[in-house]
């Protein structure tokens, strides 16, 4: 994940960014592969990119666009998607391994990964990387957490800046002021809650993972430094420090930050009552930016990272910009010189210029030192999310808390947090619950 010094190319994602026309870049990324002539259903070639989410062009289209641009650039090579949910997901590619039936490109839980590589059953990038200095095109740090014993076995698939898209004129309505500190959105929630406005927009229904903003909280807590002696077992998670963030979500249940329904709704229900204006605060990343700014409340949402703590641990000024789970590669592949011929040219395009220039016109920061071109009056939302993950003097943690440690730790700590927040769970049963997933 992305080190404490932050995500590379942050000093050139300003203010004063150009955002290319959409159609302008899809031809870039069509003269990249020329040669190859245009796209066909019946390409010789065809390999799969298994993604996390089940609509990809809806959910995630700057990787959409980028295969689209792809497949439009080549006849003898296709990409062709299949997404599901996160859970069916990791479920999936877990039992592929184990049969041997893994899809050529596929987006994976870096503990998931961790577990593959150990079973050579991931292709190693190195060779990949090497070819027309991609390599290069990042800072070092974003690949080092993908490298094991040697082996290049991910790249970042996005980068994750993550926290709370706020409605400001919503919270100007009813006399809030854009909060900093816990005791500040405490305070928010509270009149909030008293006028009848959603304070925070959540859903938890199959979509457990989604308390990102919750987890930078627990980096604020000394998540990072405390990470590998709770993986040693030499410290628990029930630990005073996270037992004394969870009594502060607590807090924030008690005064009615979340919504009735929110065990009932799912996340994208949660976005829409954000999208509608029903809500005045949203726990959601970068990946929401082009909705919003196509909604009803986009010229009025600003970004967050989250609230600082007077009884936190350590360096309260982060804001979460590390890279996301990785995409990782079968190794199966190497034995087929068309698919890896494939999977090479496809790397390649993905982290080119072109490629990454697609990911910022579908409001996604490169993952490379490409530096975009984004213009801030078109593309306010995306831009305010730039602005706040890289304000002078805050860092991101290396990793996200969840992508750091075991599946079932990981899912134990979803349902800890959103069981604190339902009222289900006391803020010691909600660490002891997580803890047991770690002994």
């Amino acid at each position: 994940m992305s080190p404490s010094t932050g995500h590379p190319g942050r000093a050139s994602r300003q203010s004063g960014l150009r955002l290319l026309a959409g159609l302008a870049v899809l031809a870039l990324g069509a003269g990249t592969l020329t040669a190859c002539g245009s796209s066909e259903a019946g390409a010789d070639n065809r390999i799969t990119l298994a993604m996390h989410n089940p609509d990809t062009k809806a959910q995630d289209p700057a990787t959409y666009a980028l295969v689209q641009a792809f497949n439009a650039g080549t006849s003898t090579m296709k990409i062709d998607i299949v997404g599901r949910p996160v859970e069916q997901h990791q479920q999936k590619m877990t039992i592929a391994a184990q049969s041997d039936t893994l899809p050529e490109i596929f987006w994976v839980y870096d503990s998931l990964a961790k577990t593959m590589v150990k079973s050579e059953d991931l292709l190693d990038l190195t060779p990949v990387l090497a070819e027309k200095g991609l390599e290069e095109k990042f800072a070092p740090s974003m690949l080092e957490g993908f490298r094991r014993n040697g082996v290049q076995y991910g790249v970042p698939y996005q980068a994750l800046v993550t926290g709370f898209y706020y409605n400001e004129a919503l919270l100007r309505k009813h006399g809030v002021s854009v909060p900093r500190t816990f005791e500040d959105l405490l305070g928010a929630v509270k009149k909030l809650e008293a006028a009848g406005v959603v304070p925070i927009a959540k859903g938890s229904n199959n979509s457990s993972f989604s308390v990102w903003a919750f987890l930078t909280m627990l980096d604020r807590f000394g998540f990072e430094k405390k990470q590998q002696a709770l993986l040693d077992g030499k410290l628990g998670y029930d630990n005073p420090d996270f037992l004394r963030l969870y009594r502060h979500l607590d807090e924030l249940a008690d005064a009615g930050a979340f919504p009735s329904n929110m065990s009932t709704q799912t996340y994208t229900q949660a976005v829409a009552s954000f999208t509608s204006g029903k809500a005045a605060f949203l726990d959601s990343g970068v990946w929401e930016a082009a909705k919003i700014q196509k909604s009803a409340v986009g010229d009025d949402t600003g970004f967050w990272a989250g609230p600082t703590f007077a009884d936190g641990v350590g360096d309260q000024k982060l804001a979460m910009n590390a890279p996301s789970a990785p995409l990782v590669v079968s190794a199966a592949v190497k034995k087929d010189k068309k698919k890896y011929a494939a999977v090479t040219a496809f790397l390649q395009f993905y982290y080119s210029d072109e490629g990454q220039q697609i990911m910022a016109d579908n409001a996604q920061p490169p993952v490379t030192t490409y530096e975009p071109d984004v213009d801030p009056a078109e593309d306010e939302v995306f831009s305010t999310v730039l602005q706040e993950a890289s304000r002078p003097g805050w860092s991101s943690p290396e990793a996200q808390p969840d992508l750091v440690v075991p599946p079932e730790t990981a899912n134990a700590m979803y349902d800890s947090l959103y069981g604190v927040m339902s009222g289900s769970l006391t803020p010691e049963k909600a660490v002891q619950l997580v803890q047991r997933s770690l002994s």
